[in-house]
Formats: C-alpha cells, structure tokens, sequence
C-alpha cells in the first residue's frame, strides 16, 4: 500500500498510526492513513482486517 520512503508503519505493528493520512475528515473525526487504519481523533483505530484499537489515554496522577 505504502509507496512512501521510508515506508509508513504496517497496520499490524504497534506503531500503525504514525503513517501518512490520505483522507483526513476533521469535522467526522477520522483519517484514513496509506497502511488501511481508520484512526480516530480520539486515538482509537479500526484496522483493515476490522479488528479495532481502543483509544489509549494518558493515566491520571494522584495529586
């Protein structure tokens, strides 16, 4: 898929949403990146297989 050098990050590795976005929908809150993920804008993904990535959120601190 990815014709990009150095190639974008398939959908299987761990890094999967550092690839290039070729659509992005700001207002819907999605991207289409060149390795087939739908990432979402709040982190969470939909990989091409349709396995899906729960968005992963920093932890909070005890104050």
């Amino acid at each position: 898929m990815c014709q990009h050098v150095p190639p974008c990050p398939t959908a299987d590795s761990a890094d999967n949403q550092a690839a290039r976005s070729v659509v992005v929908r700001y207002e819907q809150g999605w991207s289409l990146l060149c390795n087939g993920v739908v990432a979402f804008g709040d982190t969470g993904a939909v990989l091409p297989d349709g396995q899906t990535r729960e968005p992963h959120r920093a932890g909070r601190t005890a104050a």
